[in-house]
């Protein structure tokens, strides 16, 4: 009996260290970042994967055009604010959200999630979002540049009482303007 408690603790540590390898080698691929926005009492931050373009057509080819994408890699990309925003017509309570995209050629869903799942999909590989707990929804326009972002890049621009988010990725912008609800 010992001898089975043994084994079977042995292939238990053998299969988490091989998990922990596992997500260590695609991270490496991809590596995780935090694009942050302070000031005064307002604190809002993403935290995401950057998968590089590599050569490979991204929005119609690897991210496919209308079905959700987890806005990354690996883990689900995690959106927190302190304050609540407006963005679009509909206030975002602060708290701590997945971030999903739904890209499109003529307008992206923005999509934050209450329910962070641990993983960016699920099994069947589809992005890990519950529609049931979606807790705001809003469409904006991709802009076309000239300009090439290898990687992928999350960034916060001030814009006078605004905040843009601003998602780039190949010759794609897309910009969410939030306003803080102070």
């Amino acid at each position: 009996m010992k001898k089975i408690i043994v084994i079977a603790g042995i292939v238990v540590a053998v299969i988490a260290v091989s998990m922990v390898g596992l997500r260590m080698y695609t991270k490496s691929f991809s590596p995780q970042d935090k694009a942050n926005y302070t000031k005064d009492d307002i604190d809002v931050s993403v935290v995401y994967g950057r998968p590089y373009k590599k050569e490979r057509t991204i929005f119609g080819g690897l991210v496919p055009y209308d079905k959700v994408w987890r806005t990354g890699a690996n883990e689900p990309t995690i959106f927190t604010t302190n304050v609540d925003l407006k963005i679009g017509d509909e206030v975002l309570p602060k708290g701590e959200y997945a971030l999903f995209t739904v890209p499109g050629r003529e307008s992206w869903q923005i999509i934050f999630n209450s329910t962070i799942p641990g993983w960016g999909v699920d099994f069947s590989g589809e992005a890990a979002n519950d529609p049931a707990t979606q807790e705001l929804v809003v469409e904006v326009a991709p802009i076309s540049t000239k300009n090439m972002f290898e990687q992928f890049t999350i960034a916060f621009e001030e814009m006078h009482d605004e905040i843009d988010m601003v998602l780039m990725w190949d010759q794609t912008l897309v910009v969410v303007p939030m306003i803080p609800q102070n």
